[in-house]
């Protein structure tokens, strides 16, 4: 996985409900965990933009509830610090379903898209409307 450029303060943390904003029929999710992430005993797992959660789905069409399925965080309320100084805050907190491969499942996103997700995941970016 490419390393990001920018300082990410991990926002979600296992337990978090979060709002899935793409077509694939999926519409709440429960973080159940984080892909790739080395935690202490007693310190829960976080996860911040860019970050692959395992997640269940808790609302959505009847044949996604209850599914184990992989999302990549695209926005988060907690401030993220870029290179240049800047800081970004987004309104929600929201995630986008993939595959395996980091593709993503819907076929497009409502919303717009972090700079630090395009890095990572450029398919991701090809279906959203903008990039912030």
């Amino acid at each position: 996985m490419k390393g990001l450029q920018s300082h990410v303060t991990k926002g979600l943390t296992r337990g978090s409900k979060v709002i899935c904003h793409d077509n694939s029929g999926a519409k709440l999710i429960y973080v159940i965990g984080v892909k790739g992430a080395k935690g202490t005993r007693g310190r829960s797992l976080s996860a911040g933009v860019g970050d692959i959660v395992i997640a269940s789905v808790r609302k959505g069409n009847p044949d996604m509830v209850k599914k184990i399925v992989k999302a990549v965080v695209i926005r988060q309320k907690q401030k993220i610090r870029r290179p240049n100084g800047t800081r970004v805050i987004f309104e929600d907190n929201a995630v986008a379903l993939v595959n395996d491969e980091g593709l993503p499942i819907g076929t497009e996103i409502k919303g717009v898209v972090a700079k630090e997700v395009v890095e990572r995941y450029p398919k991701v970016a090809a279906i959203s409307p903008g990039v912030v």
